[in-house]
């Protein structure tokens, strides 16, 4: 799988050479160091979950296209950080023409530079990684008195490497397929868990005991539990408050299971009874999600999805009185955005906010089977909205994982249940 895609990079991306380095270790305090977590575009090209590691991939070599600079390995390390691959398992384990140990990259890295005329790197992703190329290209340049060929072009490769992830092969949905049924229990369990008198943390808790039991590797994300007037923070992360009757609880949470995410939102009541109110903003907001899902279908962008959903919700809060004029006017001049602030659909992948470009020559992307994105439209209508008391704190959002095919769209989440009267009986069996 790794190979191919180094294949079709290399093939994508024509003569010259390909840098990327793995993500660095990042300190958290002092000594204390964050959990590791491989960077997207060297995990996808290389399967290696290391840090202080450099991949090399090159049609121009005589010898070798891949080429893998690790760190060797180091039995009294290990014995406090873990197993290495080394050197001997860069070539055995994942696939490595050669490997060299990462301290000989200063002297090694020039001979890769040399004689071609584009390389691709991404500059400013890792400033100190930055300054390691640039010094190997200036050995490269003091060569060129003894009639070395140095690089002109340094290419960003988000260009060749970021569409073809944007384009999820078999194995991908597969992965997707199971993170978004660990992902449906974790949600679940949730709404057996909460009601009101317990935290935020505490169901938040269920849910990544949920995600760890069944291999996972880490949420996809900080996870977002917003109950009561919570549920109108979009990025709400305190996950924090004792849960009240009468609250509705937000759940914005997803899983990484083989280094792809979901990514998946449900708002239900904690004391297992939508409030008329909440039962009619929660209906607008699953009418608009599902004429934006009818439109994940080749040909169409994501502005088309966006703009169908808008056009529901605008409709919905004249209709309820939340609003007061012409759609067309109030959605043309924003006025909408008081209660729908945020676009509908991002790109899903190893990243929850997946790579590859929204737009193509300044026009909109089409989509293509192989995309896959959210469609997450919401309401949120905030304590001392200008409104009827009655809407006052109420927030809703409701998002699904969605996989464009040839035919009619695949919704990877649509066993996570979101008819309110289903969630209403899971609700109840579980009081």
């Amino acid at each position: 799988m790794f190979a191919e895609r180094r294949e079709r990079l290399l093939s994508a991306m024509g003569a010259g050479v390909l840098v990327v380095p793995a993500a660095p270790v990042a300190i958290r305090n002092n000594d204390v160091e964050h959990a590791y977590r491989q960077d997207s575009d060297f995990f996808y090209l290389t399967g290696f979950d290391e840090p202080e590691s450099v991949l090399i991939l090159t049609n121009q070599h005589p010898e070798h296209q891949t080429v893998l600079f690790v760190r060797t390995r180091n039995p009294e390390r290990e014995i406090w950080d873990g197993p290495r691959a080394g050197v001997d398992g860069a070539v055995s384990k994942f696939g490595a023409d050669a490997a060299f140990p990462i301290d000989e990259l200063a002297s090694r890295l020039p001979d890769y530079l040399a004689d071609v005329d584009r390389v691709h790197y991404r500059l400013g992703r890792d400033r100190s990684f930055d300054d390691r190329f640039f010094a190997a290209l200036d050995v490269v340049r003091r060569r060129a008195r003894l009639g070395t060929r140095v690089p002109t072009e340094v290419v960003d490769p988000a260009a060749t490497l970021h569409e073809l992830r944007l384009v999820k092969g078999d194995e991908e949905v597969e992965s997707m397929k199971r993170a978004a049924a660990v992902t449906r229990d974790a949600h679940l369990a949730a709404m057996r868990a909460a009601r009101p008198g317990i935290h935020e943390f505490e169901v938040e808790a269920e849910m990544n005991r949920i995600f760890r039991k069944a291999g996972c590797e880490r949420p996809a994300y900080d996870s977002i539990l917003g109950s009561g007037r919570n549920a109108t923070i979009l990025h709400y992360r305190k996950n924090d408050r004792l849960m009240e009757d009468g609250d509705l609880l937000l759940i914005d949470a997803g899983c990484e299971l083989d280094y792809y995410a979901s990514d998946v939102t449900r708002t239900f009541p904690v004391n297992g009874k939508y409030s008329e109110a909440q039962r009619a903003i929660y209906d607008l907001v699953l009418d608009s999600q599902r004429a934006a899902i009818a439109l994940c279908v080749p040909g169409k962008t994501l502005d088309d999805i966006h703009q169908v959903a808008t056009r529901v919700i605008a409709a919905g809060l004249v209709e309820l009185g939340l609003l007061e004029g012409d759609v067309d006017t109030l959605i043309s001049d924003g006025t909408h955005k008081a209660y729908y602030m945020h676009r509908t659909s991002h790109w899903l992948g190893m990243d929850v906010h997946d790579v590859g470009a929204y737009f193509v020559d300044g026009v909109p992307r089409p989509l293509v089977p192989g995309h896959v994105l959210t469609v997450e439209p919401g309401i949120y209508i905030a304590d001392d909205a200008d409104c009827d008391p009655r809407w006052r704190g109420i927030g809703i959002r409701i998002e699904d994982d969605i996989l464009v095919t040839e035919g009619a769209p695949l919704n990877l989440t649509a066993e996570i249940p979101k008819a309110p009267d289903e969630v209403e009986a899971i609700l109840r069996e579980s009081r």
